[in-house]
């Protein structure tokens, strides 16, 4: 508690009662860095109190109105003596409740703290990398300091409390991208998802926003997998078809793998060392040419590559017509980098194949750092049956075949119908046209 007395009123001092602060106090300003805030006058008020003690003055005539009485004899007589309450006088005191004081001063603390916020760069139409989001400050306000202040300041009669504060700078500030090493395009991947249905681009429109503005640091490995986070419907997507269990049927997320595979072609084209690649079960007509590109799912198989440039990678996604493209920004340090193929090396009837293509990286002062061959080995798709939905019997079914088909059907359908229920109604949906 903090008290408008002196000690020695209070040490011999009698108290009667005590109420909260009839008037108001004035209103008080805390302000920390760039938080200012106005404390009202009914809160300020309801942190004081307002006390009525009896103080024993041998020199003055008794100013209670009837000195017999007392709300506690048995106080009383113990306490004062006929004689003493004779020569007593009556005296009103405030005193601020510090624990009230320490409780709102929280409420202060989690509206004013605020963590650094990094800077955001990306590409403008001219493909020049501007900072699209400054960083900011954060700020770290201590709530026991913060008491104090503000108790003082009531104490003191001040209207304004300065909150002590630390301020805490952003890893990456508005100003580091000549430092951060982000001067030119490095490289680009581009696939083209024409014919994709309206669930796909959905999909793709939504996943590669986990990649576009990261950041990747030098020698950091990056995993395609780790970005891209929890795929469901509470997180935006919508069931379309992927490769599963050796048949192609709706899932969460179909279509993602048109990002993977984009952001694969970039990494190879700036001369990555790739350390985890996947190709499809079987050619998807979305990733050609066939032989480049990158399957995931969660947990594996994953995308990975290592930036082994000496500077800072910035990536860029962007949907251009029916095209994908990742672009990586950086600074080239004078490597060059071949790649050759994908060359077809088996086709069969059945749609399966073999395909390879290599990468080659020499650095500036003419040494090879990578030369990495990149095999792919498709199945036939018909080992993977894609469900079709019917309306009428093909001719050439029988009842029975139909009959079987009309309770697939209805499987396929409850399933999808679950699916979709488990899309939360608040979830932002993307622009699907």
């Amino acid at each position: 508690m903090t008290n408008r007395t002196s000690p020695t009123m209070l040490s011999y001092g009698l108290l009667i009662a005590g109420t909260l602060l009839a008037s108001p106090a004035a209103a008080l300003t805390v302000e920390s860095g760039s938080f200012r805030e106005e404390i009202p006058t009914d809160t300020l008020s309801s942190f004081t109190f307002v006390d009525t003690i009896l103080v024993p003055k041998s020199d003055t005539r008794s100013e209670i109105e009837n000195i017999s009485f007392c709300e506690a004899p048995i106080l009383c007589q113990w306490t004062m003596s006929r004689q003493s309450r004779e020569t007593t006088a009556v005296r009103v005191t405030e005193r601020v409740d510090s624990a009230q004081v320490r409780s709102y001063v929280e409420t202060i603390v989690s509206r004013a703290n605020r963590d650094p916020k990094n800077a955001v760069f990306g590409e403008d139409t001219e493909r020049r990398i501007v900072v699209v989001e400054p960083s900011e400050e954060g700020i770290r306000m201590d709530a026991e300091a913060a008491t104090a202040a503000i108790l003082a300041a009531i104490e003191d009669g001040r209207d304004t409390a300065v909150l002590p504060s630390e301020k805490i700078a952003p890893m990456i500030a508005s100003t580091d991208m000549e430092k951060l090493g982000l001067r030119e395009l490095v490289s680009e991947g581009v696939t083209d998802f024409a014919g994709s249905p309206k669930n796909r681009l959905y999909n793709i429109k939504r996943a590669m926003k986990q990649y576009h503005g990261l950041l990747l640091a030098p020698g950091q490995e990056f995993s395609f997998v780790e970005y891209l986070g929890e795929v469901d419907g509470a997180n935006g997507y919508l069931p379309e078809l992927v490769i599963k269990y050796n048949k192609t049927e709706p899932e969460f997320g179909g279509g993602i793998c048109q990002v993977s595979t984009t952001v694969f072609r970039a990494a190879i084209n700036a001369g990555f060392k790739v350390t985890g690649r996947k190709n499809h079960a079987y050619p998807v007509k979305y990733y050609k040419p066939y032989g480049f590109d990158a399957t995931i799912y969660i947990p594996s198989p994953d995308l990975k590559f290592v930036n082994n440039t000496p500077n800072h990678i910035l990536i860029q996604a962007a949907i251009e017509g029916t095209q994908l493209a990742f672009r990586f920004y950086g600074t080239k340090d004078g490597r060059s980098v071949s790649i050759d193929g994908p060359h077809v090396l088996e086709s069969n009837p059945d749609g399966s194949m073999k395909t390879t293509f290599s990468q080659k990286v020499v650095d500036a002062s003419g040494n090879v750092i990578i030369d990495d061959a990149f095999p792919s080995n498709y199945r036939s798709p018909d080992l993977y049956p894609k469900f079709e939905i019917l309306s009428e019997k093909p001719k050439s079914w029988t009842k029975k075949q139909w009959s079987e088909y009309l309770v697939q059907k209805a499987d396929y359908e409850a399933k999808l119908r679950a699916a979709y229920a488990t899309i939360p109604k608040d979830v932002p949906q993307e622009d699907q046209d």
